[in-house]
């Protein structure tokens, strides 16, 4: 009879400069989540789900920025409880325990998990190490940059209110609450570069750039912004630059018995808070007068 080998069992550890409750926000937030979980720099995660119970299933899709790789890392979790403690079961049977232990303003996280039986553990420990490092650090430099949501109901089917949307006629129209002049050139494709621009009196054009990390159509679009675009000039190294580098723009869209759930969860700075508190809300309320139009 052939016995069955257990799995080796590995552990990674650090210590978050920061209180339980912010950390189990950082680790359980999909708004977070994005931004710390890849273990190198040419790595990514552009869509991440999160449903926090016992039975409820998690999803991060994690990718080379080059799109030349990628993979959906999901599991189910056994157990919850809220600011202590986290298991999950991976898709092919692994068990991962997560733990939380406060100490005043700073929190342990320690993972214990199940190694997979292709790669070195040593590799495997150094590649989740790196990620609770980079939890680490996005958690300790403020959670930076700052997340804001805004979400609004509209009475048309998901298929409508996506292909309005993004399409370039209709985007001159909705996003006229950031100015007038808006408009689009690139494509809406995965991996494509997309440049959001408007002019000024003098007919100069300015503006982002950005790719398209993700985009399931009728279902979620990623974008993730580079840098700036100044006079036909595209900047995304250097002064100015770190404010939009990396930033994130998700849109969700979700059926509600035939009407459409649209999220908008972006990054901000401190500076553009309040700017955006105010012309969101303006654009997809245009953005609903288009969708709900009789055709």
């Amino acid at each position: 009879m052939e016995l069955k080998t257990k799995n080796e069992v590995i552990t990674v550890e650090v210590i978050v400069q920061s209180p339980v409750e912010k950390v189990w926000d950082c680790w359980t937030n999909p708004k977070h989540i994005i931004h710390w979980n890849y273990a190198s720099e040419d790595w990514h995660t552009p869509f991440a789900d999160n449903d926090l119970r016992i039975g409820g299933r998690f999803i991060s899709r994690m990718e080379a920025k080059d799109g030349k790789m990628g993979f959906d890392f999901t599991g189910e979790y056994v157990q919850v409880e809220k600011h202590k403690l986290i298991e999950y079961v991976l898709e092919d049977a692994r068990h991962v325990k997560v733990s939380f232990n406060p100490n005043r303003n700073e929190t342990t996280v320690t993972e214990v998990f199940d190694a997979e039986k292709i790669n070195p553990a040593e590799l495997q420990q150094a590649g989740w190490q790196a990620i609770l490092n980079n939890f680490k650090n996005y958690v300790e430099s403020g959670a930076k940059p700052k997340p804001l949501h805004f979400s609004i109901t509209i009475d048309a089917s998901v298929e409508k209110v996506y292909q309005c949307m993004l399409d370039q006629e209709y985007y001159k129209q909705w996003t006229t609450a950031f100015n007038p002049t808006s408009f689009y050139k690139g494509s809406w494709e995965k991996g494509s570069k997309i440049l959001f621009l408007c002019t000024d009196h003098e007919e100069k054009t300015s503006g982002l750039v950005s790719r398209i990390a993700e985009n399931i159509p009728n279902k979620y679009v990623s974008i993730e912004h580079l840098g700036l675009y100044q006079g036909d000039t595209e900047i995304t190294s250097g002064s100015g630059v770190d404010d939009w580098a990396g930033a994130m723009e998700n849109y969700t869209f979700s059926d509600k018995n035939g009407k459409t759930l649209l999220e908008i969860d972006l990054d901000s700075n401190d500076e553009f808070i309040s700017y955006f508190t105010e012309t969101w809300p303006k654009a997809l309320k245009i953005l609903k007068e288009i969708c709900e139009k009789p055709a």
